[in-house]
């Protein structure tokens, strides 16, 4: 399989709203979300985004408090961190007023329980303005949305919707080593619906091509290692 970011709609979309963010007008906040459901790529576009705009990334955990957060991202940033929480929320505020870098917080929805750590979100944008993406699951919407004073700072939202034919066809025709036909690509758009799945797909058309020496994946073979009877499966994983 071919090492290709593909730039599926749902990516460029991704770039049209982080450049938003980045470019917006003065006084319009800075706070940005993406959700959706498992499995449609938002953290590999998400890490491949950051990785080209050398963002800040931090992966939110159930335990996480607001102390655990600040340092995680003093650390991003390239210090040590100080003791005192009020140490560490001015190391922080420092740090991104003298060298502005977006804030990525993914898995987003594992802190909308513990309010001390979305307000302390909410405190690090107000005071440096730099632009904080929250990324999440389908519900990150509605539970962001108790959060009043931050959910009103959201100025750019983003959901990533299920993948086209189009999608599906750049996917399949940038990674996979071996061709598949218009057919074949039709099947996998009708019987599946998640990133993972798609690369799946790719990966055992190539093994089967590799083993009966053949160039060309068409539908009825893959129809041979994806039944009908196993869609559901794959429209689910």
């Amino acid at each position: 399989m071919k090492k290709v970011f593909v730039k599926t709609q749902n990516v460029k979309n991704l770039i049209n709203m982080m450049n938003n963010l980045q470019n917006r007008a003065e006084g319009v906040p800075g706070f940005g979300l993406v959700y959706g459901e498992p499995g449609l790529g938002k953290t590999q576009a998400i890490l491949w985004w950051v990785m080209q705009n050398d963002a800040v990334f931090i992966r939110s955990t159930k335990l996480m408090t607001g102390r655990w957060l600040l340092e995680e991202l003093i650390e991003e940033l390239g210090e040590y961190p100080g003791n005192k929480n009020s140490d560490l929320f001015k190391q922080c505020v420092n740090q991104l007023k003298e060298t502005p870098r977006t804030i990525v917080i993914d898995e987003v929805d594992y802190l909308t329980g513990e309010s001390q750590v979305i307000e302390t979100l909410r405190d690090v944008h107000d005071k440096t303005g730099v632009p904080i993406i929250l990324v999440g699951m389908a519900m990150a919407d509605k539970k962001l949305i108790r959060y009043r004073h931050l959910y009103d700072r959201i100025s750019e939202k983003l959901k990533f919707e299920e993948f086209r034919k189009e999608d599906i066809k750049d996917i399949v025709n940038q990674l996979s080593e071996v061709k598949m036909t218009e057919c074949a690509i039709d099947y996998i758009y009708n019987n599946t619906s998640r990133f993972r799945q798609i690369v799946k797909l790719i990966n055992k058309a190539e093994q089967i091509a590799s083993a009966n020496e053949i160039n060309m994946i068409d539908e009825i073979t893959l129809k041979e290692f994806v039944p009908y009877d196993s869609a559901e499966d794959y429209k689910a994983g």
